[in-house]
């Protein structure tokens, strides 16, 4: 499947001696060397599209050669080179694919024999892994000699195969034939080894310069703004309606927050000297800022903890209460990691996750759904629909402010609020919104990525990201007519976190990724966004974004982004009026609330540098709840007070179930390297095409009263997509 992996279709010129691996064990045979090319014989076999296998060496060198030529005339900027090489056959459940593993200084991957290079894009290969992906290398001699390689460990005898798992779920399984190739198959393996040793991506990557960058102007533009400048930040506010709200330019040279971006949202009526005293008190200088303006009045807001320990004056805490209250005359305070897993306990259930789905996994059949529950995974994406559930009751129920707090405010904050905006905007859930939402609560707002992908050494690592992709995969198999990316689209974007062909991943904070792809002037340290217009005489600034997916994927690929039973009737901007509320007061909050284990719990203050050495006050008498509740604040009645009214659920609110059954198990994507259970075009099996027809056959019934064959021919035409995604 062509979701499964993103492969390089790259050329690399042929040098005049074949380099020297530095790897020890056995000597190449002589016979196995590849000969030097010309021009006119490369010419031919980049024709003929071919690569050596172990069945015909000698003869598909020059094509190899091919293979390998024209990448460094492409792309001379990548300094990628290749390694090593050895003919092999890929191996799988009742299929085995002959042609050649390939290892550079940047990726391994797998080339089939007779792959040809697309000319529509340079991804064309289902077996490509960069290094940075690659979780787990072990080589296998005989049925029962089996080593884990680590980085720099030292390979003790020749392999008969090597088994590559990726740690987004996929595997390689390459097969070499014994005899004149065994050096082959040794070296390969070892250089897999050593790469994995000395690559360091983090600080090597100079960005990939595609051809088809090559090709187009200097003045490019990204597919959707990346809020880099004042302009995508203004743009943006006067699409979500908040005219009460204010871009603050505070931050623009990233002194008040390294983490932050340059700009953000504030209340029209607070200065940015104000800001930059009351963010002072917030851990790591995160303060309260808009995330996203409900339609009907309500402001959904984010700040890092409070900084206890900091003695604020009178005016600054006058600030911070502003900033909260956001105009409003009611707030919420929302803790959101309680009842939430820790960032540890979501990488030991990854982890147990990846090791339950792996091939070689000893988990019996009749056992595997009670170890799937054991690991836990499934549990926490019910606690985070659970918990965004709650938020969007509380958002839409009233007109108020509502404050996501978190000590760092760059995990959950950004998968809570971008799972309530899924909730409550119908154009998040278009392709189009959904990138920009991405785009502005996790990569703008500083997740830490490379922290949470194990990169940096830190012992943080933990798959927040992947586990708000799970959800928002769930809320597409719930609501299958309400969102019109689809589920190959949340696939290609969880693998593309870990391929490091742009900056868009591979950082941790927004200053970190205009520092490494020289977005400022070393003299003032004024930040110029990315795809600016360059200064005269200076290089092109070519770094992609990840949204770049015609340089990636072909038209066909990303026609399959869009779901086919996407209802068009869900138009952005029709669901509620454009209104600013009235409940605009320039006072102090007429009621405070924090909500915490499923319950409101009235507060005496706001902040906790006050008289009040807490911030909690006596429990609510109309919703008291020592202990946690199975139900959700939607089960009772949206939770609110008799004196509030009864409010009946807004039409615009998809409130997902997450018990029991409601909430399913990823199998495209955490099964792909064990293609005999998956379903689809890699079901191998009756019953997998079964159960394939079976789900195609119920969504056919959901979808069938929403969209005519009328509306798919005219609203889904696949040569408006990439127009459509910018």
């Amino acid at each position: 499947m062509w979701w499964g992996g993103r492969g390089q279709s790259f050329n690399i010129a042929p040098q005049q001696e074949e380099p020297e691996m530095g790897l020890s064990g056995p000597k190449s045979d002589p016979r196995t060397r590849m000969p030097e090319a010309s021009s006119h014989q490369l010419g031919s076999c980049l024709a003929s599209g071919c690569l050596p296998d172990a069945g015909r060496p000698r003869r598909c060198s020059f094509c190899f050669l091919t293979l390998l030529s024209t990448f460094l005339m492409n792309y001379p900027k990548t300094r990628e080179h290749v390694l090593a090489w050895a003919p092999g056959r890929r191996k799988g459940p009742g299929l085995e694919l002959p042609g050649t593993l390939i290892c550079t200084n940047f990726r391994v991957t797998f080339q089939p024999c007779g792959w040809q290079r697309s000319q529509d894009t340079p991804l064309s290969s289902d077996y490509d892994f960069a290094l940075i992906n690659i979780g787990r290398l072990e080589a296998v001699s005989g049925l029962s000699r089996v080593q884990l390689l680590r980085p720099g460990s030292q390979l003790k005898f020749i392999p008969e195969e090597v088994l590559i798992h990726g740690k987004d779920f996929r595997l390689l399984r390459v097969g070499f034939e014994v005899g004149g190739l065994a050096p082959q198959a040794f070296q390969v393996t070892m250089a897999i080894i050593q790469a994995r040793t000395q690559s360091n991506h983090v600080q090597q990557y100079r960005g990939i310069t595609l051809s088809k960058v090559g090709k187009a102007s200097s003045s490019r533009k990204p597919p959707i703004p990346l809020l880099e400048t004042l302009e995508d930040w203004e743009t943006e506010r006067k699409k979500q309606g908040a005219r009460g709200w204010r871009v603050s330019t505070v931050n623009e040279r990233f002194d008040v927050a390294t983490s932050l971006s340059g700009y953000f949202w504030v209340p029209n009526r607070t200065l940015d000297s104000e800001v930059r005293r009351a963010f002072a008190h917030f851990h790591q200088g995160r303060g309260p800022r808009l995330s996203w303006h409900h339609p009907g009045g309500s402001d959904l807001l984010r700040c890092g903890g409070f900084y206890i320990a900091s003695d604020p004056n009178k005016e600054d805490i006058r600030a911070v209460e502003s900033m909260l209250q956001a105009g409003h005359s009611d707030v919420v305070l929302v803790d959101t990691t309680d009842e939430m897993p820790s960032i540890a306990d979501i990488q030991l259930a990854h982890l147990k996750l990846r090791a339950l789905c792996l091939p070689d996994s000893s988990v019996a059949e009749d056992k595997w759904l009670s170890a799937l529950e054991g690991t836990r995974w499934l549990d926490y994406v019910r606690s985070c629909l659970r918990k965004a559930s709650d938020i969007s009751v509380l958002v839409t129920s009233r007109v108020r402010s509502v404050v996501l707090q978190e000590r760092g405010d760059r995990d959950f904050n950004g998968l809570l609020s971008s799972l309530v905006q899924l909730l409550l905007a119908p154009e998040a859930r278009t392709l189009f919104g959904f990138q920009s939402l991405v785009q502005r609560e996790w990569v703008a707002a500083g997740h830490p990525f490379l922290t949470r992908l194990g990169e940096t050494g830190a012992t943080e690592e933990a798959p927040v990201f992947p586990l708000f992709l799970d959800c928002a995969w769930q809320l597409l198999q719930q609501f299958p007519a309400q969102f019109e990316f689809s589920e190959f689209f949340l696939l290609a974007l969880h693998d593309s976190v870990r391929v490091p062909d742009t900056l868009t991943f591979l950082r941790n904070t927004p200053w970190e990724r205009g520092k490494k792809s020289g977005q400022f002037n070393s003299y003032t340290q004024v930040y110029t966004p990315e795809h600016s217009q360059p200064l005269p005489g200076s290089p092109a600034n070519l770094h992609l974004s990840v949204w770049d997916w015609d340089l990636r994927y072909s038209k066909e690929q990303i026609s399959q982004f869009l779901n086919p039973g996407y209802n068009p009737e869900h138009c952005p901007d029709s669901r509620f009026p454009r209104q600013q509320p009235s409940l605009m007061v320039p006072g102090p909050p007429s009621s405070m609330w924090l909500f915490s284990r499923g319950a409101l719990t009235p507060l005496n203050q706001l902040c906790p540098w006050q008289d009040s050495p807490s911030l909690l006050a006596v429990s609510s008498h109309w919703l008291p709840r020592p202990t946690r509740s199975s139900e959700s604040l939607a089960d009772q009645e949206w939770g609110l007070p008799s004196h509030w009214g009864t409010c009946p659920l807004p039409p615009g609110l998809l409130l997902p179930g997450y018990l029991g059954p409601q909430v399913r198990f990823w199998k495209r994507c955490y099964l792909r390297g064990r293609p005999e259970v998956q379903m689809g075009p890699s079901a191998l099996t009756i019953a997998g095409l079964q159960d394939e027809l079976s789900h195609l056959q119920e969504l056919l019934r959901k979808w069938t009263p929403r969209i005519s064959p009328e509306d798919h021919s005219t609203k889904r035409d696949p040569n408006t997509i990439l127009s459509q995604i910018r």
